[in-house]
C-alpha cells in the first residue's frame, strides 16, 4: 500500500514491539522485510526519538517497550496509513473503471489481469459491473494455481486466448510487459493510470497498447 517507506517501517516496528516486548531484532527484520542491520538502525532511531525504551533481561536478552510518545506516534502513523489506504482504493477503483471502459469501447471482452496485487482484487470487483469476463491472472512470480477464484498462470505460454491484458502489478509490471510482449506481441496490454502513478516498473506511458 502506498506510504512513505520510512514511516511504514516505523509503524511496523512500533506495532511489533507493542504486541511483544521480548521481540528479537531478527523477528523485527523479518516482519519489516529488511536486513538485520537496517532493522537495528530503525530500532536505534526510535530509541533516540524517545519512542521506544529498552531494558535488559536475564540471559543477555532485551525487552522493548513503547513510551507514551511511542504510543502517540503509532496512533498518528496508523491514522495516516488508513487515510492513504482509503485514498488508494478510491483512486484505484476509478482508474480500473476507466480502464475497463477502454476495453469495452475497443471490443475487448475476455480479459486477463497482469499481476497479483490489491489492484487486481479491485479489478475483479469492478469487472462485475462491466460487460467483460475475467479469465484469470498472469504473474510469473506466482506459486499458487488459483487467485480470485480464477486460474493463476505463471508462464505466458499457457495463457488462454483473450482479447487484452490489464496490467495490475504494482511491483514488477515491466517484467510482465516484457514476457507478454515476447510471447504475444499482438496482444493489447492496457495500463491503468494509477499503475503509472504508483509503480516505477510500469514503463508504458499511457492507458492503451504498450
Amino acid at each position: 500500500m502506498p506510504q512513505d517507506r520510512e514511516e511504514s517501517l516505523t509503524l511496523e516496528l512500533l506495532t511489533a514491539i507493542e504486541a511483544r516486548s521480548d521481540v528479537t531484532q531478527r523477528h523485527l527484520a523479518d516482519r519489516l522485510g529488511v536486513a538485520l542491520g537496517l532493522a537495528n538502525s530503525y530500532l536505534k532511531r526510535c530509541v533516540r526519538k524517545g519512542l521506544v525504551k529498552i531494558t535488559q533481561a536475564p540471559a543477555n536478552r532485551y525487552l522493548y517497550y513503547l513510551t507514551p510518545q511511542g504510543f502517540t506516534e503509532k496512533s498518528r502513523l496508523t491514522g495516516q496509513y488508513l487515510a492513504a489506504s482509503f485514498d488508494f482504493y478510491r483512486r484505484a477503483g476509478d482508474a480500473i473503471l476507466a480502464t475497463l471502459e477502454v476495453c469495452t469501447a475497443a471490443g475487448h471482452r475476455k480479459i486477463v489481469l497482469g499481476g497479483v496485487s490489491e489492484l487486481a482484487e479491485i479489478a475483479a470487483v469492478r469487472s462485475l459491473d462491466m460487460p467483460v469476463t475475467l479469465l484469470g491472472t498472469f504473474d510469473h512470480s506466482a506459486r499458487i494455481p488459483v487467485y480470485l477464484g480464477r486460474p493463476l498462470w505463471a508462464t505466458e505460454d499457457v495463457l488462454p486466448s483473450c482479447d487484452a491484458v490489464v496490467l495490475t502489478s504494482l511491483t514488477h509490471g515491466a517484467e510482465i510487459h516484457a514476457l507478454l510482449a515476447a510471447a504475444r506481441p499482438a496482444l493489447p496490454l492496457i495500463v491503468p493510470a494509477i499503475v503509472l502513478a504508483l509503480s516505477a516498473d510500469s514503463g508504458p506511458a499511457a492507458t492503451g497498447r504498450c
